[in-house]
C-alpha cells in the first residue's frame, strides 16, 4: 500500500497492467464505503508505487460501483480479465 491508501482501509483487489507499470487498488473503508486508486511504478523511484489518479477520495456504495468507475476512468483497466 502507498501514501494514497489510508492504513485503516482494506485493499480487496490490486490489478496490475499487462506491462506491470500501472496498478489499480480497489478498497473498502472502515465506514463500509468503497473506492479505488491508480498507481504507476517508475524505475527512478526504485519500483515504488506512486499515485496517479488521485481518485481515493471518491466514494462508492459497492465494490462493483468502484470497479465500474475505475474502468470508465482508466483505459488500460478494461483490458484486464480480473
Amino acid at each position: 500500500m502507498t501514501r494514497r491508501i489510508d492504513k485503516t482501509w482494506t485493499v480487496l483487489r490490486s490489478i496490475e497492467s499487462a506491462d506491470g507499470l500501472y496498478c489499480v487498488d480497489l478498497f473498502r473503508r472502515a465506514d463500509g464505503t468503497f473506492g479505488y486508486e491508480e498507481f504507476r511504478r517508475d524505475p527512478e523511484d526504485l519500483g515504488a508505487w506512486t499515485p496517479t489518479r488521485f481518485a481515493s477520495g471518491l466514494v462508492f456504495g459497492s465494490l462493483q460501483g468502484a470497479r465500474a468507475a475505475a474502468e470508465r476512468a482508466i483505459v488500460w483497466l478494461t483490458d484486464t480479465s480480473t
